[in-house]
């Protein structure tokens, strides 16, 4: 597993160029993270508009499992991890949110500063858009080595859930693939009909929120019928099995 998540970085590093505004252009401000003690991760919420980066420095170790996920009320929104010693702007990022879904959990591959990096896509910058986020930073030294990645993919499982479009359209089946954190935390990626990507975000077992943008709105509920989240976004249904979350 190892061997394979240091190949990916090794072929990101070298072909993957930076996504967000670059640095010559933006505002940019730093910020060092440290989590409480006792715990393993935080939640940050903030707002960017237009060509402002936020840089999150965040120490760890070769060998622990960091897990990044971002939710924003706007779809330009996304991050990019920088590994230690590489410099935004200048150096190709580790991991790019936009390519990932959003949503990143790997071992990683040396000791130091991390950057994670939060800013808005070229066009939404230059439209001067703002987006509210919420950042989940996660780092572990017990990764679940039983919970493996499915070959080619940075997901724990893939499949099918039941899914409905609404305007009368009969429910369907759309592709999942979930990225799990442990605790009943994960962040389930559902590819709809016309192609586009759903994320939908858990905590501790209950589901609380999705990556609804201002270009796709649509407003968030969730129950629980048995083993089954039932999950609305506007007019959108998704039906997710309770063994998705939490594997088995």
């Amino acid at each position: 597993m190892r061997k394979l998540f240091s190949a990916f970085l090794l072929a990101t590093l070298i072909t993957t160029p930076v996504i967000l505004p670059s640095p010559a252009f933006s505002e940019i401000r730093k910020e060092r993270v440290q989590f409480k003690a006792g715990t393993e991760g935080t939640t940050i919420q903030g707002k960017i508009k237009g060509e402002q980066v936020v840089q999150y420095l965040i120490r760890a170790n070769a060998g622990q499992n960091m897990s990044v996920s971002l939710l924003s009320d706007n779809g330009g929104a996304s991050f990019n991890i920088f590994a230690p010693g590489k410099v935004p702007g200048k150096d190709a990022a580790m991991v790019i949110g936009n390519n990932v879904g959003n949503a990143h959990e790997g071992i990683l591959p040396a000791d130091g500063d991390y950057t994670i990096q939060v800013g808005l896509t070229r066009n939404s910058a230059r439209n001067n858009e703002v987006a509210n986020y919420r950042l989940k930073i996660l780092i572990s030294n017990n990764y679940n080595q039983s919970d493996a990645k499915v070959p080619g993919t940075n997901y724990h499982a893939t499949g099918n859930v039941t899914c409905s479009m609404g305007d009368g359209k009969p429910a369907g089946s759309c592709p999942f693939g979930v990225t799990r954190r442990g605790n009943g935390s994960a962040d389930v990626t559902v590819t709809k009909p016309d192609g586009r990507k759903r994320i939908i975000f858990f905590e501790k077992g209950k589901a609380i929120g999705a990556d609804t943008s201002q270009a796709d709105p649509g407003e968030f509920s969730a129950s629980k019928q048995d083993d089954i989240y039932i999950i609305r976004i506007g007019k959108e249904r998704y039906e997710i099995f309770e063994a998705i979350i939490f594997g088995g």
